[in-house]
């Protein structure tokens, strides 16, 4: 999901690698930190594919910065990723939020309402957190307080979730 974050936060404005990294961080670094070892070669990649450039800036009192620049291919590329999502981007919750953070850069509603409509698939699937010899089991049905209470928040999250999604492809289709 760093190369969609890096296209979604440039696609906003140009940054430079620090205020990138933060922005980054901010979005997922509690689920996972964002380090120079994995942003610098992603920039790298990604202006070798032509979807962002650098150029030098100079800096508030200190030495020139890099301030990096989504191109013109690198806003379709994003716009694509958006609208042809991984099917992981979609069932993962933290890759989906971070799908779900830059969204609003797909023009069309209805492109928008489509990955929404996928979410909302995937969550209204039958799943199960235990299964035992190929059955699943039921929350009630386990004496261990700690998996009923992993099933409530989960049911608790899909119930809001879903509430929010049916509400808001309804006002894109509208």
């Amino acid at each position: 999901m760093l190369p969609l974050s890096i296209l979604g936060f440039l696609y906003e404005e140009p940054l430079h690698g620090y205020e990138l990294k933060s922005r980054i961080s901010a979005l997922t670094g509690h689920v996972k930190p964002v380090s120079d070892g994995a942003l610098y070669p992603a920039i790298t990649r990604l202006e070798r594919d032509g979807l962002l450039t650098r150029h030098l800036e100079e800096g508030t009192g200190a030495a020139p910065r890099q301030v990096l620049t989504l191109t013109e291919t690198g806003r379709e590329e994003l716009r694509r990723r958006l609208r042809e999502p991984k099917q992981v981007e979609i069932t993962d919750r933290n890759r989906y939020f971070t799908l779900l953070a830059f969204l609003r850069h797909l023009d069309s509603p209805g492109e928008q309402a489509a990955v929404l409509r996928r979410r909302l698939e995937f969550l209204e699937a039958p799943a199960a957190f235990f299964v035992r010899d190929g059955t699943r089991v039921k929350a009630s049905q386990t004496p261990d307080p700690f998996r009923r209470g992993m099933v409530e928040i989960a049911r608790a999250t899909s119930v809001a979730e879903k509430d929010w999604l049916r509400r808001t492809i309804s006002e894109l289709q509208s």
